[in-house]
């Protein structure tokens, strides 16, 4: 049976160091920093931190897990128990003091930041107000301030109405019977059904306001209706919700002659052309008769469009002569009284003065859109100063 080789080499009374351990060689005793040196260096060093990134970088060599305090506590463990428990504490209290004075530094930092920024951004409030780019004027808003400036010059006054309207009001006492397509679920906003099986909707148009307004008020009636409007519809041309305005006119003596007089000017004054041409083909709504659609002249170039003399034509709204189940619907007498109405999408008249190409565009909330296609708010347009600024 072999003998058993017992190692000659006794083990040494200190640890190997972490690059002499890999060669099997012996370490020598660590050498320990004095921790009072140690300590008047590191809260010197503190002192003389200009910035927080410096203290930070500062904090993470004296502290971090490779920081100078940090490796001089990993050596304790090759000291004797006796001097290992002295200098324990002696680094403990390091610890302690650069933490601390680590804290009181970076709240003096930062103090001083913030006083040098309160300085650098400090507001003169007795100085005046500088106006700069204020905000802008919706194209929108701005068409529907220049047509109501245009029929209060006729004598028209603004008449409104709910958002949300009885079947009524929206399509019975319009004479839109019901198999039409604009009483379907697939072109109009129904509310829930309410106990007793009627619907409220979304009103699809600005009439029911006519319909509210000879309920209400005595002939002779003059008034225009703008406001929202609602239909399940969304393209290049068509959004769910859009701006209409309507007009009517009741009184013993409009007729259709009075009706064209009326949307010429209106057509003039608002595109701003003297000699815009204007053509009235035959057409039917269920609320007017006879019923009309209204052109304007204009000339196409490539994607743009002048209105004016051209040889082309363009549909902007449309017209008629109330019919007289609508007036009997409103409480009027139709033997008695006629007269005529019109609507005509806010939109649509925009994109043509104000050349935008497309829809969708006024939605979708702009700046620089705005910017471009806005007005000042303090322009209120008037025919005598001019419709645009």
């Amino acid at each position: 049976m072999p003998l058993k080789r017992w190692s000659t080499n006794p083990r040494p009374p200190w640890p190997l160091s972490a690059s002499r351990r890999g060669l099997g060689l012996l370490a020598e005793p660590l050498a320990m920093e004095n921790p009072e040196q140690l300590k008047d260096a590191l809260l010197a060093d503190v002192a003389a931190a200009s910035d927080l990134d410096s203290l930070e970088q500062l904090r993470v060599s004296a502290l971090g897990r490779k920081g100078r305090i940090t490796d001089l506590m990993k050596g304790l463990g090759g000291l004797d128990p006796d001097e290992r428990k002295v200098t324990g504490q002696a680094l403990n209290q390091v610890k302690e003091a650069v933490h601390s004075a680590i804290d009181a530094r970076k709240t003096d930092l930062q103090d001083a930041e913030l006083d040098a920024r309160l300085v650098d951004e400090a507001v003169d409030v007795t100085l005046p107000v500088e106006f700069g780019d204020g905000g802008r004027l919706h194209p929108i808003s701005q068409t529907l301030d220049e047509v109501i400036a245009i029929f209060g010059e006729m004598g028209f006054s603004v008449a409104e109405g709910p958002d949300i309207e009885d079947d009524f009001h929206n399509f019975e006492a319009l004479n839109i019977p019901p198999e039409h397509p604009a009483r379907q679920m697939h072109d109009t906003f129904y509310l829930p059904e309410k106990d007793d099986g009627s619907r409220m909707v979304l009103r699809t148009h600005t009439s029911p306001v006519q319909i509210r307004t000879m309920e209400t008020e005595e002939p002779p009636i003059r008034i225009i209706a703008p406001g929202r409007t609602y239909r399940c519809d969304s393209d290049l041309t068509h959004t769910p919700m859009f701006h209409q305005v309507e007009g009517l006119v009741v009184d013993k003596t409009s007729h259709m002659g009075h009706l064209k007089g009326c949307l010429i000017e209106f057509c003039r004054a608002y595109f701003e052309v003297d000699d815009v041409p204007v053509r009235f083909r035959p057409s039917y709504f269920p609320f007017t008769e006879p019923s009309a659609e209204v052109d304007i002249g204009c000339s196409r170039d490539r994607d743009s469009i002048k209105i004016g003399a051209g040889d082309d034509w363009l549909e902007i709204l449309g017209c008629g002569m109330v019919h007289p189940s609508v007036l009997r619907a409103g409480g009027i007498d139709p033997d008695e009284y006629q007269g005529f109405a019109f609507g005509m999408g806010l939109e649509r008249i925009a994109m043509l003065k104000y050349g935008i190409p497309d829809l969708r565009t006024f939605y979708e909330a702009d700046l620089r859109w705005l910017r471009h296609y806005g007005f000042v708010p303090i322009e209120v347009p008037t025919l005598l100063r001019g419709l645009t600024p």
